[in-house]
């Protein structure tokens, strides 16, 4: 549908939690408060920070009345530092902006117009440009909105079993923020994707489309490729969080519904556990992945997974061996059509935000 200007200044709190990285703070507050249409207020959350980035935290804070710091005196963990940041604010909207990563121009502007225009809306997100150290320019221009009912937008994530979202692409309306409450220290790897799932389980869901709506650093010491980092770890984190929203104590679902919903998921998670056995056969990495472990995991999640095309393609793999799969024509060939797959998802994901 097509987009609507601001008519308005809404509040946007943004939640900065950082630890050990105050190198990254200047540049994370500065996007927030370059941003234009909206009135923004910033909230740093040092998780005891061993390195001086407390320090950087204050004295941005005494610079500009917009900043504000609250200061662990031990380290809790990224969950409790989340939500010790969303529990101090009380914007018209709010955002998480990790330390490390940046908003482009006019992100928060663009993502309130939709939900001032259409109240049903809870939160919005777009699509996220990677970086290494400087971000490229950002689309800025937008062609126009999608929005989903919550509900739809949670069947389509259980079709594919997997998170749209990287993270600091999404603004929530600050209604619906406290109404679903904050992360679940339960799920340290995928709290994200149980977070936008609850907020779809009570609000309707709004896509930016065409404008670049959040800059996702990646880096070495980032929790994506250190603590949680492994294939098997991300499964189980979509699992538990599909299981949390759809079947957890709080859930909105009907028993029935909830059942259909989270055998979708688990087909899905299991066909991508599969899907991974036989890359690593594709690719050479079968003496360094846990090939047994996804095959494993795919049958307890998804008993029936012997009758999905993605074991028959495993069990061909399997057959020939390690070695063929990895050197022949036909495993470059399987690769080569595989990462043209990769494009053509990445482009739908990039234009459509599912």
């Amino acid at each position: 549908m097509p987009s609507r200007p601001l008519v308005r200044r809404p509040t946007v709190s943004v939640v900065v939690p950082c630890y050990r990285y105050g190198h990254y703070l200047p540049g994370a507050v500065r996007s927030v408060l370059d941003q234009t249409d909206v009135d923004a207020e910033v909230l740093i959350v040092d998780d005891a920070s061993p390195d001086d980035s407390a320090e950087v935290a204050e004295a941005l804070a005494a610079a500009d009345p917009r900043i504000r710091v609250l200061r662990h005196t031990v380290n809790k963990g990224h969950i409790a530092t989340y939500n010790d940041g969303l529990e101090a604010v009380d914007g018209e909207y709010v955002v998480l902006l990790s330390a490390d990563d940046l908003l482009p121009p006019g992100s928060l502007g663009r993502a309130t117009a939709l939900m001032e225009a259409h109240p049903s809306v809870g939160m919005v997100y777009g699509h996220p440009l990677d970086f290494l150290d400087t971000p490229p320019p950002a689309t800025t221009s937008v062609r126009n909105w999608s929005i989903w009912g919550g509900h739809e937008w949670i069947e389509q994530r259980c079709r594919r079993g997997n998170n749209c979202i990287y993270n600091p692409e999404v603004v929530l309306r600050g209604d619906v923020q406290r109404a679903i409450g904050g992360y679940d220290p339960g799920l340290p790897h995928s709290g994200d994707l149980e977070m936008w799932l609850r907020a779809a389980a009570v609000a309707d869901i709004g896509r930016v489309n065409g404008a670049n709506q959040g800059y996702y650093r990646i880096h070495q010491a980032s929790m994506q490729r250190t603590v949680y980092s492994s294939f098997m770890a991300d499964f189980e984190g979509r699992r538990d969080a599909f299981d949390a929203v759809l079947n957890g104590p709080d859930s909105v679902f009907a028993s029935d519904e909830a059942d259909r919903l989270y055998a979708l998921a688990r087909r899905a998670i299991a066909t991508t556990a599969l899907e991974q056995a036989a890359r690593a056969y594709d690719d050479g990495s079968t003496d360094v992945e846990p090939v047994d472990e996804y095959v494993a995991f795919a049958l307890d999640l998804w008993p029936e997974a012997r009758q999905l095309r993605a074991w028959r393609a495993l069990a061909r793999r399997q057959a020939a061996g390690p070695e063929r799969c990895h050197r022949s024509l036909q495993g470059s060939g399987r690769r080569a059509v595989r990462d043209l797959e990769g494009r053509i998802r990445w482009r739908r994901w990039r234009r459509s935000g599912v």
